[in-house]
C-alpha cells in the first residue's frame, strides 16, 4: 500500500533508494563521470549504471524501457530519441546482461551543453526511476594548445584546453604523425631535436592541438630596390615558420654584436659604413635557426685619396719611383695621375711608375679618383736631386777653374817680377819722381801686353793685391821698390834685334793690356814698359 502511494507521488521514495522491506534492494542510478567537457564537432559517450529490486511482493522485476533526456522533468521527460535537436546524432547502447546504459552523441554542438539524466521503467506497478543529478556536459570550441616551458637543457610541453577548468581530460601526444607512449598532460623533450609535437584528448585523436616546433624555413631579404645611396632608408626583413612565434635578432657579418631585435631591421639614414653583409637569427623555446647572408652595398663618391711616393724623401736622379693612390669609394674608383701645370694625364691606375726619373720631372703630382657618384683628388710632391756623378763633375769643373785662375795669377806675378828686374838692370834707369805719382793710383802695378793685332782701345785687367817682391835694401830706394812692372809680348814672331824706335813704339802701342796690382802700404806709379 505504501509503495503504490509512493509511486503515485512521482516515485520519490524510489529515487531516494528507500528500501520497503529488509529483503528489498535499493533503486539507484550512478553516473561515471558526473562532468564531461567535449569539443564542438567531436563525439562523446555518457554512461551510467543502475540498480532496482529483483522482486517486489514476489513479482520479478524487469526493465521495460530506458531513456536519456535533457528536457522535461523527472516524471514527464522528453526522450532524446524524440528530440529534434539530436536527430540522427544519438544512439543508446544497452546490454541485457548488465545494468548499464551508454549514450553516444556525435558531431557535438555548443547547444548540446546540458545535464543528461537516465530513466528506466520496470514492470512493477509504478516502478520507474530517474537518476539525479545526472551528467553535466560542456561543449566548447576546440582550444587544445601546447604550452612550452624551456630550461637550459630541456623543454617541458604541457597540453591544455578550455576543458581543464571544468574537467581535465586525459591527453595523448604525437611527434609529427607518430603517436607517443606518454598519456599525461605534460612531457619533457630535448631542445633542438627537430620534433613537431601536438596533443589531443584521449579518445579523440582526430582533434589535435596545433603542433609546436623550432623555427623552420627562415628567410632574410632586402626590401629596398634599386641602387642604395647614402641617406636613404633601407629595410631588411626576416621571417620564419615557428610555433611558438620566434624572436628575431640581426647581426652584421664579422661583428657579433646585435644591431637589431626587430623582425624588420630599418636603417633610416644609411651610411657608407653600413655597407656589408647581414644575417638574422630566429629563436623560440624549441630551438633556433640562422638565415643566409644579405648584402647591403651603399654607393658613394670617392673619399679624398691617400697618396704616397716610394722612395720617400729626396729621390736621386735616375731612381725608380712609384706613386700610389687609394680611395674609399663604391663603386670602385678609377684613378688618373696628373702633374701640376699639365692638362694631359701622366698615367691611369692606382700606381704610377717612373723607371728612370729625371731632375726635370720633379714637382707636384696629383691623383684623381672618379666613379659614377663623383670625383676627388690629392697631391703628392716628388723631390728629385742631381745624381752624384753630376755633382762631382760640377765640383771638378769648379776646382779646375779656380786652379786655372791661380796659375794665371802666378804667371802674371812672375812676369811682373821679371819686368821689374829688367828695368832695374838697364843703365840710366832711375826712380820715378815722387811728384809724378798720382795718389789715387798708389799701390797699383801695371803690365803691358803687346798683341800681334792692334786694337783701337787698350784692355785692362785688375789683379789681386801683391806683397813686396824683395826685401827692403835702404830708405833711398824705398819708392822705387813700391812699383813693379812686367811686359809680355804676344806677337806672332819676334827677332832679337830691335831698334830703339821700335821699342818706343811698343810702349805707346794702343793695343796694350794693363794689369793693376795692389800692394799694401805702398805708393805705386804707373809706368808703361816696352819691349
Amino acid at each position: 500500500m505504501s509503495f503504490s502511494a509512493a509511486a503515485a507521488t512521482g516515485f520519490v521514495v524510489l529515487f531516494l533508494s528507500v528500501t520497503v522491506g529488509e529483503d528489498e534492494p535499493a533503486w539507484s542510478v550512478k553516473y561515471d563521470p558526473s562532468q564531461i567537457c567535449a569539443f564542438r564537432g567531436s563525439t562523446v559517450t555518457i554512461k551510467c549504471s543502475y540498480k532496482y529490486p529483483s522482486r517486489i511482493q514476489g513479482i520479478k522485476t524487469e526493465v521495460k524501457n530506458k531513456i536519456w533526456f535533457t528536457k522535461g522533468n523527472n516524471l514527464v521527460p522528453l526522450d532524446l530519441m524524440n528530440d529534434s535537436d539530436y536527430k540522427d546524432r544519438i544512439t543508446y547502447n544497452v546490454t541485457k546482461s548488465s545494468s548499464s546504459s551508454f549514450l553516444t552523441i556525435k558531431d557535438l554542438k555548443q547547444r548540446d551543453s546540458a545535464k543528461y539524466k537516465f530513466r528506466f521503467i520496470t514492470n512493477q506497478p509504478g516502478g520507474a526511476f530517474t537518476g539525479s543529478p545526472g551528467v553535466t556536459l560542456t561543449v566548447l570550441d576546440p582550444d587544445l594548445r601546447v604550452q612550452v616551458r624551456r630550461s637550459e637543457t630541456q623543454t617541458e610541453l604541457k597540453c591544455e584546453s578550455s576543458c581543464d577548468q571544468i574537467k581535465p581530460p586525459s591527453y595523448v601526444w604525437f611527434n609529427k604523425e607518430e603517436k607517443m607512449e606518454q598519456q599525461t598532460s605534460s612531457i619533457v623533450v630535448s631542445v633542438r631535436d627537430g620534433g613537431r609535437y601536438s596533443c589531443s584528448v584521449k579518445g579523440h585523436d582526430d582533434l589535435r592541438s596545433p603542433s609546436v616546433y623550432a623555427p623552420e624555413s627562415l628567410s632574410a631579404k632586402l626590401m629596398s630596390s634599386g641602387q642604395i645611396t647614402e641617406g636613404r632608408s633601407v629595410t631588411l626583413s626576416c621571417s620564419s615558420d615557428a610555433n611558438p612565434a620566434a624572436k628575431y635578432t640581426w647581426r652584421k657579418k664579422n661583428n657579433q654584436s646585435v644591431v637589431s631585435t626587430d623582425q624588420q631591421f630599418v636603417l633610416s639614414s644609411i651610411l657608407s659604413s653600413d655597407s656589408g653583409q647581414y644575417y638574422c637569427t630566429a629563436q623560440n623555446q624549441l630551438g633556433e635557426k640562422t638565415s643566409g647572408l644579405v648584402s647591403v652595398q651603399v654607393t658613394y663618391a670617392p673619399r679624398p685619396p691617400s697618396v704616397s711616393v716610394t722612395p720617400s724623401g729626396e729621390i736621386m736622379e735616375g731612381s725608380l719611383v712609384t706613386l700610389s693612390c687609394s680611395s674609399d669609394a663604391n663603386p670602385a674608383a678609377n684613378y688618373s695621375w696628373y702633374k701640376e701645370g699639365e692638362e694631359a694625364p701622366k698615367a691611369s691606375g692606382q700606381n704610377f711608375t717612373i723607371t728612370n726619373i729625371l731632375f726635370k720631372q720633379r714637382g707636384n703630382y696629383y691623383c684623381e679618383a672618379q666613379n659614377s657618384r663623383g670625383r676627388c683628388n690629392s697631391t703628392v710632391t716628388v723631390n728629385v736631386v742631381a745624381a752624384p756623378r753630376n755633382r762631382v763633375a760640377a765640383a771638378a769643373a769648379a776646382v779646375s777653374a779656380v786652379l786655372l785662375i791661380l796659375i794665371l795669377i802666378c804667371l802674371l806675378v812672375w812676369l811682373i817680377k821679371t819686368k821689374v828686374w829688367k828695368q832695374q838692370s838697364r843703365p840710366g834707369a832711375g826712380p820715378v819722381p815722387s811728384e809724378q805719382v798720382n795718389p789715387a793710383e798708389e799701390s797699383v802695378a801695371y803690365s803691358v801686353v803687346h798683341l800681334a793685332t792692334k786694337q783701337e782701345e787698350p784692355l785692362y785687367c785688375n789683379t789681386v793685391q801683391l806683397g813686396p817682391t824683395r826685401p827692403k835694401r835702404h830708405k833711398k830706394r824705398k819708392e822705387e821698390e813700391t812699383v813693379e812692372y812686367a811686359s809680355v809680348n804676344c806677337g806672332r814672331t819676334r827677332t832679337d834685334a830691335r831698334t830703339e824706335s821700335e821699342k818706343q813704339d811698343s810702349v805707346e802701342d794702343p793695343a796694350a793690356l794693363y794689369s793693376k796690382v795692389n800692394k799694401p802700404g805702398k805708393n805705386s806709379r804707373e809706368t808703361p814698359a816696352g819691349f
